[in-house]
């Protein structure tokens, strides 16, 4: 486990043990936000902290006592207590008011020093979760990912129905204009207008499972199911030899409940790839059910295909045709030295509208401010 992970389940503990309400949702708070200021200085940790895990007056003193004792333990670079040689009690730490605190009990001290052992040593590591491959991630920091998923905005924007409805748009709405001249014995005193009607752009992910993708897969899954929490108009496809639709099994369960039904559902898990032929059958049997609405299509696959380049061209090029934006999602992006110079990556890149990393939370980050600043037209093509 990172020492960033270790430090703040440890600080949260500890907290939690203190009476205080502290989720993970508020450690992925303290994540973000300590990168922002100075991490040396007590006073700027303290009060980043503070702002961020406590939410009730009565638990200052609490977290007072506790975040002393983090800091004195931590690490050699941060700065001391001033506490005088050969002294078992904690130094206070300045309340609310400026008045500093009584020292802590033996028994409650010591507790502190066991729990502070572990904790906050590696305040400069704070950005390790957000900058690691999500293929090296142990399960407490998969615990820590997939809250930080959940709480991201996938929203591509809306898109314009054939639907009208009453609005200050650019259209005359001739049939309201005439049921209401019946009330003026005909004569038309105003003129309404009208506008199409807007529904949220859907997002299809078709996402790859083969042997290469093996190391992500787990990962991919949380992605998946996260997206499938906050999208309601979502539709998700696995594929290895074959093609697998998946979203039943991730909507509307707990996540270890869709992992297991998903696991079940695909019959050729860490197989060899075929993306063209993934493709054609997507496009034989799902393309009309869930293309119509000029969805947004994130693929997802490192581009290792066993099968032809030129069945991949076409798949790539008949989906970008079919969809709002083709968004092509690869976990090798950013690793050292990779290029996309396979055969059926250099076939099909041409027909993407965006080549994106998603090695990282970061990257995932990244895309979702990406899908919420799309423009609601679609992007020149060739």
């Amino acid at each position: 486990m990172t020492a960033v992970v270790d430090n703040l389940v440890a600080f949260g503990r500890l907290l939690r043990r203190r009476g205080l309400e502290v989720h993970v949702g508020r450690l992925l708070d303290v994540i973000e936000a300590l990168p922002h200021v100075n991490v040396a200085s007590r006073d700027d940790v303290y009060w980043t902290c503070r702002a961020l895990l406590v939410h009730r007056r009565d638990d200052l003193e609490a977290f007072d006592a506790a975040f002393g004792a983090f800091w004195r333990s931590g690490n050699p670079w941060l700065r001391r207590s001033d506490a005088p040689a050969g002294s078992d009690a904690h130094p206070a730490v300045a309340g609310a008011d400026g008045a500093p605190h009584q020292q802590e009990s033996a028994l409650d001290a010591s507790d502190e020093r066991r729990d502070a052992s572990e904790g906050i040593r590696a305040w400069s590591d704070l950005e390790v979760l957000t900058n690691k491959d999500v293929a090296e991630f142990t399960e407490a920091e998969v615990t820590l990912a997939e809250s930080a998923l959940r709480r991201l905005v996938w929203s591509p924007g809306e898109r314009r129905t054939r639907r009208w409805t009453r609005g200050r748009g650019p259209q005359l709405d001739l049939r309201r204009a005439l049921a209401r001249s019946v009330r003026t014995d005909g004569d038309v005193v105003a003129l309404p207008r009208r506008r199409r009607r807007t529904r949220p752009r859907p997002i299809v992910l078709l996402c790859d499972v083969s042997g290469s993708m093996e190391r992500y897969s787990r990962m991919l899954l949380h992605f998946v199911h996260a997206m499938a929490r906050r999208h309601q108009r979502f539709e998700a496809f696995l594929f290895s030899t074959q093609l697998t639709r998946i979203t039943r099994q991730v909507r509307g369960r707990p996540l270890g409940a869709a992992v297991e039904a998903v696991s079940r559902a695909v019959p050729d898990w860490s197989g060899g790839t075929r993306i063209g032929d993934a493709l054609r059958m997507f496009h034989q049997r799902w393309a009309r059910v869930v293309l119509p609405r000029a969805p947004v299509v994130l693929l997802v696959s490192d581009g290792w295909d066993r099968g032809d380049p030129a069945a991949l061209r076409d798949g790539v090029a008949r989906l970008q045709r079919s969809c709002h934006r083709l968004i092509w999602l690869n976990p090798l992006i950013g690793t050292a030295g990779y290029a996309p110079l396979t055969r059926g990556l250099v076939a099909a890149l041409p027909f993407v509208d965006d080549f994106l990393a998603a090695r990282t939370l970061k990257n995932l980050g990244e895309l979702a401010v990406h899908l919420n600043t799309l423009a609601p037209r679609a992007p020149r093509r060739r």
